[in-house]
């Protein structure tokens, strides 16, 4: 019992890593496309992830796939559940994950 602030404490030895190690890590090039607008600077990021000088299929790629999101019509959960297509699936994976929380399953 003595022994437990050891056992605690040890879990600081990989946190000073990751705090040492993160700022030299390249942030996202999909991050840094889509929130920063910064093209030159995920290119960068796409280059050195991929390890080659053309990315600029990668890029429009990137920003076709945010076009589409953007497009993409948000549903209601109401809506949802009105939707005969997907109704049955919908309905099995709440009952399934209630099922999860009342046997205590994640408890365990």
């Amino acid at each position: 019992e003595s022994r437990w602030p050891y056992l605690f404490g040890v879990i600081i030895v990989p946190a000073l890593v990751q705090v040492v190690i993160l700022p030299f890590l390249p942030e996202s090039p999909r991050y840094l496309l889509l929130e920063k607008n910064n093209k030159s600077k995920a290119e960068k990021a796409f280059q050195t992830f991929l390890g080659k000088d053309d990315v600029s299929h990668e890029v429009e790629e990137v920003l076709a796939e945010s076009r589409v999101q953007r497009n993409t019509k948000l549903v209601s959960v109401l809506q949802l559940l009105r939707t005969r297509a997907v109704r049955w699936q919908v309905i099995t994976v709440v009952i399934t994950m209630g099922c999860y929380q009342l046997c205590g399953l994640n408890a365990v």
